[in-house]
């Protein structure tokens, strides 16, 4: 359920996830409403925040009664008043935030408590309300593509508007496919113990595998091939331009691999002009929702799957793009460009502060 929000209130929660002191949880609360207010799901905006679905839930409603105000405050909480000063609460986010302790690189509940002086719950509390989390990171990338911003909003633009008789693919290969077989049988799950599976393996060798899904249908034609140069990224083409209906434009949509570029594909390319590519921005392979198939098919097949030759290993991959096509389903794009754009620039001025 999307929320309509004024312009004034856009700039002002804006301002919030601006700020690098104040409240975490009201910047939190900032970043939620001006997801949902982008036309992402609660579900989508909860894995894009990193936060629990009920609480997405939980600030809308209160948005929507009372709107700002209703963000900038906590319902007032039965129980015994907070014992700890103000002042040392701001202590223990100044101290998780700003600094690190002498001989690591982020702190535990246990070296804050001893450096703070409070007790290890009280850390831990306090951790908790402000969503301060030391033991995690994750990793992201800002891209120094030049033309970012319109290989953004070309490649974003055909998954929230294709266009019409037309298919939209988004093409990729994923190299280095091991066919590993382990040393000993691995041990079946059971009540009150998950399955195991030898730490050590054998290589059997590598394929790589050629995908072209479809945003429309979410079918994928898939090909594995001994190696991914430009032969063989041609040789996926030509399949690609035999499974799909003449005379139908192709819009294919690709990361700035140099095979993809090569002499020979765009040669081939300028004699079936039905064929049109899209570049996603440098460093930006997130953009191309090819990848979620490739996700997907490592989780449910090739990670924990045992295979003694190449020729078994892309025996399975062939029978996972069968069922895979048999019960498919688009992969739904709704980010807006204006949306990730906001964000990337947000994440641009935090690096640019750090330097």
């Amino acid at each position: 359920m999307s929320i309509q929000i004024s312009e004034g209130d856009i700039l002002e929660l804006q301002s919030w996830t601006r700020k690098t002191t104040g409240e975490v949880r009201r910047k939190q609360r900032a970043e939620i409403v001006l997801a949902l207010a982008s036309g992402l799901s609660a579900v989508k905006a909860a894995e894009l925040l990193g936060v629990h679905r009920t609480v997405i839930y939980r600030w809308r409603d209160r948005f929507l009664a009372g709107g700002i105000k209703a963000l900038k405050s906590d319902n007032p909480r039965s129980g015994r008043p907070r014992s700890i000063p103000a002042e040392r609460v701001q202590a223990v986010v100044t101290l998780a935030c700003k600094t690190t302790p002498e001989g690591s690189t982020h702190w535990s509940t246990r070296t804050m408590a001893e450096v703070a002086g409070v007790s290890q719950s009280t850390v831990q509390r306090v951790w908790s309300e402000n969503g301060i989390k030391p033991h995690l990171v994750r990793s992201f990338k800002l891209s120094n593509d030049p033309h970012f911003e319109e290989k953004l909003v070309d490649v974003v633009g055909l998954y929230l508007n294709p266009p019409e008789k037309a298919l939209v693919l988004c093409v990729d290969e994923t190299s280095q496919i091991q066919a590993l077989d382990r040393t000993q049988p691995g041990l079946p799950m059971k009540k009150g113990r998950c399955g195991a599976m030898t730490h050590d393996y054998k290589r059997h060798g590598t394929t790589t595998l050629f995908a072209a899904l479809s945003m429309a249908t979410g079918k994928v034609i898939g090909s594995c091939k001994k190696s991914h140069n430009n032969q063989d990224f041609l040789a996926f083409l030509k399949q690609v331009d035999r499974r799909t209906p003449k005379g139908t434009e192709l819009h294919l949509i690709l990361d700035n691999y140099g095979t993809h570029k090569h002499k020979n594909v765009t040669g081939w390319l300028e004699q079936n002009p039905r064929f049109h590519l899209h570049f996603v921005p440098t460093g930006c392979s997130w953009l191309n929702l090819v990848e979620r198939f490739f996700a997907q098919i490592t989780n449910r097949r090739i990670r924990r799957g045992t295979f003694d030759s190449v020729a078994e290993l892309e025996e399975e991959i062939a029978d996972y793009l069968k069922v895979h096509n048999a019960n498919a389903k688009p992969f739904k794009w709704t980010a807006t460009a204006a949306a990730i754009l906001d964000k990337v620039n947000r994440c641009r001025a935090i690096s640019n502060s750090q330097h």
